[in-house]
């Protein structure tokens, strides 16, 4: 989704201010988006909130505009994801976030790509403003991560010297975020019955944090080994007993330990 200016300006000229989004303005109703993009946004937030790393004061959100005031235009452009560390209050239905008006800049920015989407998406810098020149040269978001799905490629953007620049993943293919505390990495599965790629967290030492059905696997896996703990310590006693027995000793009168 977005609302673009119409007349080109050199980025020099900028003018920006944070403005609430006006009563009047409509976003639009249909954002460009497929329809694994709510899958993959969806879990993102999921594996966040069962290791309890969301607080109230966080803002994670999928297709939700961030709103800035351009040379007098008011733009407002929705990434696939977005999250903010701290807001200045906490609302349980926003429509739109107007950074430093509202709260923290985002720190992340990531966008699902899909084989019709591009312009928005593109690395041209200049005016007027798609996703990229908004987040980089106006919002100026700390992290902005493009991954495609389908291929599982994954574009992780630090913004230095307030430029994005690309950066490599680790030995293991993953970007460690700092002000989450968090690796971020593609994983391939099935989830919802979606298989393909997908994005994922992990935490410092390396643990996947888990979707929902794979902590209720977890805690089933730990019951049944509970289970089969407690029943070969009752099968040990019962040969114990066996033992005892048959050396003419009653288990129930054993002489006190000295």
């Amino acid at each position: 989704m977005a609302t673009q200016l119409s007349q080109a300006k050199s980025p020099t000229e900028l003018v920006i201010s944070w403005e609430a989004l006006p009563k009047d303005f409509q976003l639009e109703d249909e954002p460009v988006e497929n329809t694994g993009q709510p899958l993959l946004a969806g879990a993102l937030r999921e594996s966040l909130e069962i290791s309890g790393f969301i607080q109230p004061q966080m803002l994670i959100a999928s297709n939700f505009g961030l709103c800035a005031t351009v040379n007098g235009q008011f733009i407002a452009k929705a990434p696939d994801w977005v999250y903010v560390p701290s807001v200045n209050e906490v609302v349980g239905n926003r429509k739109s976030y107007t950074p430093n008006l509202e709260g923290d800049i985002p720190a992340i920015a990531i966008e699902f790509l899909s084989d019709t989407e591009g312009g928005e998406y593109s690395v041209k810098r200049t005016y007027p403003p798609g996703k990229w020149f908004f987040y980089e040269q106006i919002l100026q978001i700390p992290i902005y991560i493009i991954f495609e799905p389908d291929g599982g490629l994954l574009e992780y953007y630090q913004l230095e010297n307030k430029r994005y620049e690309l950066e490599q993943p680790d030995e293991n293919g993953r970007h460690w975020i700092d002000v989450m505390g968090l690796f971020l990495g593609t994983w391939q599965g099935t989830k919802e019955a979606r298989t393909g790629y997908w994005l994922r967290w992990w935490d410092r030492d390396g643990n996947l944090l888990p979707w929902a059905v794979e902590q209720i696997e977890q805690e089933r896996q730990h019951a049944e080994q509970e289970r089969q703990r407690a029943e070969q310590e009752r099968q040990q006693k019962e040969r114990l007993i066996a033992y005892l027995q048959s050396q003419g000793i009653d288990p129930n009168n054993l002489p006190p330990f000295s």
